[in-house]
């Protein structure tokens, strides 16, 4: 039997407080809830099922507004299985109150998330609103979109063509967060020392175009993360973290964060490792895997994220994860992801000093942790001759990434 979860809920028994479930499923995702089973899984079935499921009818249609499609059916266990359909004309309230499922329970949902599901019912998104200024000043875009797209003026019509504004309804959001000035959230940057008690800089990007915020916050990593060490009497630049990642998390956290919330993103920059922490979790259509492997099935700032790939800033959409990921391959350092309901954070870690090379990581991902192997298993595995693979072991030996143990022809190598 399946695990309660967030598109399946059981009840013992058939009290009102399943309507909160209805509100959910109706609400966000589709889902069932099966009546007639306990807490610890155990199949009891509905005393009268007929009868209860023209109860479980009258209820829906007299408490959920508007009515939620649903359909009801009897097992052969005499169970019952309501299946309720997400629905288009959100919110689904009942008795009143909007709900939402949080992994396998259900919550009310906030005054901000009632507003997006008002949103979603007229097909819009929070950066196609309109705002009330009109006296919106875009010098910043203008100078950056001319240069990079080769433009000779920068007009309304240029802004029409961006989805910035509508003749009708005037400038939306998204123009908002494009325009010279703004009272929209920025980004907040803290740069550390040894230690999280040690503050090296503190600042604030607000109230600004997010392109600016974009390229300061860049020019900030340089000054960090961007050293110089003299190797035979030249100088060399070297990445303490990967630009490329940076770049791009920190163009994922604008363009997929959610702006109706009045929180900065936060930039933590540590000798170690660089977090970046974006208001607002995973879309409602997205899962955890489709985040990390890149499909995504919408956007949540559609306009913000032309504008970006318009830019070069980001090229296609979806790929931002796989690209910060492809900056690490040869690296024993890897990123990391936080998802919660409200934040997503991506940790970029130092490069490491023990760099590995193709051969040593591509026999490093045949071993698993903790196993022994002998020098022909992974021979076979890696494709490597023998005095090959004997090079590459004894190097991952001296940068301590495998042990060898035993001798002649019982040694075997286990990766740490």
């Amino acid at each position: 039997m399946l695990k309660e979860s967030k598109n399946l809920e059981y009840k013992e028994k058939i009290s009102k407080s399943y309507l909160k479930t209805v509100s959910a499923f109706a609400n966000y995702n589709d889902g069932e809830i099966i009546f007639g089973i306990t807490d610890d899984y155990k199949i009891i079935g509905v005393i009268n099922p007929q009868v209860e499921c023209k109860n479980l009818e009258n209820q829906i249609n007299d408490s959920i507004k508007p009515r939620p499609d649903y359909t009801l059916k009897i097992n052969e266990d005499n169970t019952i299985t309501l299946s309720i359909k997400k629905g288009f004309n959100t919110p689904y309230r009942y008795n009143g109150k909007a709900y939402k499922r949080n992994d396998s329970s259900t919550i009310e949902v906030d005054e901000i998330e009632e507003n997006r599901l008002v949103l979603a019912r007229m097909n819009l998104n929070y950066e196609e609103l309109s705002v009330s200024n009109n006296n919106l000043k875009f010098e910043y875009l203008s100078k950056q979109i001319k240069n990079v797209l080769d433009l000779s003026e920068f007009n309304l019509d240029s802004l029409k063509l961006l989805n910035l504004y509508n003749s009708k309804a005037g400038y939306n959001n998204a123009a908002k967060l494009f325009a010279d000035t703004n009272d929209m959230p920025g980004l907040d940057i803290a740069v550390f020392g040894n230690s999280m008690n040690i503050f090296k800089k503190r600042i604030t990007l607000a109230g600004e175009s997010i392109l600016k915020q974009y390229y300061d916050a860049l020019e900030i990593y340089k000054d960090e993360y961007i050293v110089e060490k003299i190797e035979n009497g030249f100088r060399k630049k070297y990445e303490l973290i990967p630009f490329d990642a940076f770049r791009e998390a920190l163009a994922n956290a604008l363009v997929h964060r959610t702006w109706d919330i009045n929180a900065n993103t936060k930039i933590e920059m540590h000798p170690d490792k660089i977090i970046i922490s974006s208001p607002g979790g995973l879309m409602v259509d997205m899962t955890k895997e489709d985040f990390l492997e890149g499909n995504y099935s919408s956007l949540r700032n559609p306009i913000i994220a032309n504008i970006f790939r318009r830019m070069n800033i980001i090229e296609a959409f979806a790929t931002g994860i796989k690209r910060i990921n492809a900056t690490y391959n040869n690296t024993l350092a890897k990123p990391t992801f936080t998802i919660t309901p409200s934040a997503i954070s991506i940790t970029l870690p130092s490069l490491d000093q023990t760099n590995l090379s193709f051969n040593e990581q591509k026999v490093l991902d045949t071993m698993k942790q903790n196993y022994s192997y002998t020098r022909n298993e992974i021979e076979l595995s890696s494709g490597f001759s023998k005095d090959t693979l004997l090079r590459i072991l004894n190097s991952l030996i001296k940068k301590g990434l495998i042990m060898k143990g035993g001798k002649a022809k019982t040694t075997y190598y286990i990766k740490k």
